[in-house]
């Protein structure tokens, strides 16, 4: 995780980025901006990886992985866990989890990368690599009790895990490997997750993201390791991989399904390969096919990007600058398309 941009049940936005010993947090004081409160740091000492998500309750469920030293070489390695119940509001203390290893310290400190995400029921989803660099994972139900570590098995697990869920509760999750793609979904919401078929697609490690492009449908996307370029995947879809064309980027591409002029629209941010400098692109939903074309931002030195909606309905693109101050842009009204207006550094407070 580098950045992530939430919105709150009452129409604030949140970012979350990681820092040393803590998460960073900053808050709109009131919908649509400008200004905002922030950073807060969420304390965690020890903090290697963590993940951010957030359920339809608009609840943020915070995971990291903390590590702390102890006796000769030994290495204390475990999931902990915070709650945002409201907007700008302190998180709850942060609780362990433990690791798929609770009997093996050596290789509960090989307990690499964690991804969380949300259903619409409520239940959190958190998955890591193990010490076999396969997948495990761990739930907790609607009603805030967790089941145990479950292996879901795998191998070769790279960085960049990605689980994304749907509006009426089912979840998909994507692990990129050494040599293509796992994938485990839900059939039906609430359900438990299977093992879908390995993607034979190789993804650059860290780049996976997904979005709901259609009813009941998710749009997979990740830059392919041998040449960078884009591409979008969703089960069912006979074409198989689509690359998007237009600019090579590099990084994680944010992803957002938004209204642009009246249509559903997937919007996409990257970062390009020379000074950091971000651009945007939007596409009608599922209309890969057609290509895109980026427009960059001006802003160069930036952080991998985030995307959300604001509570006016805008579209915000947020990223860290080199003095790890948080910039966004927001769309333009008065113009059509994707037009976004200057960046603008967050004044905290």
């Amino acid at each position: 995780m580098v950045l992530q941009l939430l919105r709150g049940k009452d129409g604030r936005l949140s970012a979350y980025a990681p820092t040393e010993g803590a998460i960073e947090r900053w808050t709109e004081n009131r919908p649509g901006g400008p200004d905002w409160t922030g950073p807060v740091r969420l304390e965690l000492p020890g903090l290697t990886a963590c993940s951010v998500g957030q359920g339809a309750d608009g609840y943020v469920h915070l995971m990291g992985l903390r590590s702390r030293p102890g006796e000769g070489d030994r290495v204390d390695v475990d999931v902990v866990h915070a709650t945002q119940f409201q907007t700008g509001r302190p998180t709850t203390a942060w609780h362990s989890m433990g690791t798929p290893h609770p009997n093996d310290w050596r290789k509960a400190a090989r307990v690499t990368v964690v991804e969380t995400v949300v259903g619409r029921d409520g239940a959190v989803h958190v998955f890591v690599r193990n010490a076999g660099t396969g997948i495990s994972a761990r739930r907790q139900d609607g009603k805030g009790k967790w089941s145990g570590w479950v292996d879901f098995k795998g191998k070769d697990v790279v960085e960049g895990l990605s689980g994304v869920a749907t509006a009426a509760g089912r979840v998909e999750f994507l692990a990129p490997t050494t040599g293509g793609a796992l994938r485990w979904f839900m059939t039906e919401p609430g359900g438990g997750l299977k093992r879908g078929e390995d993607l034979p697609w190789k993804p650059q490690p860290g780049s996976c993201a997904g979005v709901q492009t259609g009813p009941d449908t998710l749009t997979h996307f990740w830059r392919d390791a041998a040449t960078g370029e884009l591409l979008a995947w969703r089960a069912g879809d006979d074409t198989g991989a689509i690359s998007l064309g237009g600019e090579t980027g590099t990084g994680r591409v944010a992803v957002l399904q938004a209204p642009i002029d009246g249509h559903d629209c997937t919007v996409l941010a990257q970062r390009e390969p020379a000074a950091g400098r971000l651009s945007v692109a939007a596409y009608p939903a599922q209309n890969e096919a057609a290509g895109v074309w980026w427009t960059p931002t001006g802003e160069p030195g930036l952080s991998d990007p985030a995307l959300a909606l604001d509570g006016l309905g805008r579209v915000v693109l947020a990223a860290l600058g080199p003095d790890r101050r948080l910039r966004l842009a927001r769309q333009k009204t008065s113009e059509p398309g994707l037009a976004l207006g200057a960046w603008q550094t967050v004044q905290g407070g």
